[in-house]
């Protein structure tokens, strides 16, 4: 072999050598875990590996074990018979007092109207009468009417008529009565609102104080599968829907009374203006009956 040819083949294994670079170090897993480079790049779960730092086996752990699932509640619609189940024997009593709230709010709003207490017709009718003296024309006619100023007209005349000798001090009382007769009814009305709004939330209390006893004693019986918190919450949401219904019932009870209160004080001063305007008349009447008796009385002297 010629020397030429040995020294280039050295050259080159020397070159190959250099290029090579120096030889890798094996790689050192984390003492604890590692992740599964192989499942990773596939595209499956991470996967974490124990190690032995001993040299023992490995057991491979997925990651997303430590992870919880997602959670989804699924939300039940609550409907009004529910409702009412969910407060108890309460909820049956708060619903027959709202019915009849519902029946006084209508009823006083189609009766307590002014046309109730007088109207310009019979207001009209009643001063030609009273000018010309004829009671027993303007009795009658009161008698078909159903206002409240009639219902005071018709009472004193019907007395005037039927004592013809009795003084206008006497008349005058016996229309004031019955004015405060009318007065005390256009007041009764509301009340009942009242009564139902200071009821009913003290009926939706009681339900609730119920329903709050009986969570305690299913918790105090020690026969229950689920958490005590869960089942104490539950019980205690449940209860309080007796008392937010007998709330709202009581504030709207309150509300309408208020309201027709009001209107019952206005209703009230139209008729005391009323009745004012026939006592005064009659006594205007009363007062042209008495003089020609004292002319007759200076005559005869």
């Amino acid at each position: 072999m010629k020397p030429a040819s040995i020294i280039f083949a050295l050259v080159l294994g020397v070159v190959a050598t250099f290029a090579q670079g120096p030889t890798p170090e094996p790689r050192k897993e984390n003492p604890v875990t590692a992740i599964n480079d192989r499942g990773a790049g596939a595209g499956g779960p991470a996967v974490l590996e124990s190690i032995d730092p001993a040299g023992g086996d490995t057991t491979r752990i997925p990651a997303s074990a430590g992870k919880r699932p997602p959670v989804t509640e699924k939300s039940t619609p609550v409907n009004l018979l529910k409702l009412i189940e969910s407060g108890g024997w309460a909820m049956w009593i708060l619903g027959g007092m709202s019915i009849v709230t519902v029946m006084m709010v209508l009823m006083n709003l189609f009766t307590l109207r002014r046309s109730a207490i007088l109207t310009p017709h019979y207001m009209n009718t009643a001063d030609v009468l009273l000018k010309k003296k004829d009671y027993l024309g303007l009795l009658a006619i009161s008698s078909r009417h159903s206002e409240a100023v009639a219902r005071v007209v018709q009472r004193t005349l019907d007395f005037a008529t039927k004592n013809p000798n009795a003084s206008f001090e006497v008349i005058k009382e016996i229309a004031e009565s019955e004015g405060s007769g009318q007065a005390a009814s256009l007041q009764h009305r509301p009340t009942y609102l009242a009564d139902i709004g200071m009821l009913s939330p003290m009926v939706g209390l009681l339900g609730t104080v119920w329903g709050i006893i009986q969570a305690f004693g299913v918790l105090g019986s020690g026969q229950v599968t689920q958490s005590r918190d869960v089942l104490l919450a539950a019980g205690v949401s449940e209860a309080l829907v007796a008392t937010g219904t007998g709330l709202v019932l009581g504030i709207t009870a309150f509300f309408f009374y208020a309201m027709f209160r009001n209107k019952v004080q206005s209703l009230i001063s139209d008729l005391e203006t009323a009745s004012a305007h026939i006592v005064g008349l009659l006594a205007i009447n009363y007062a042209k009956k008495r003089e020609p008796s004292r002319a007759a009385i200076e005559e005869e002297f």
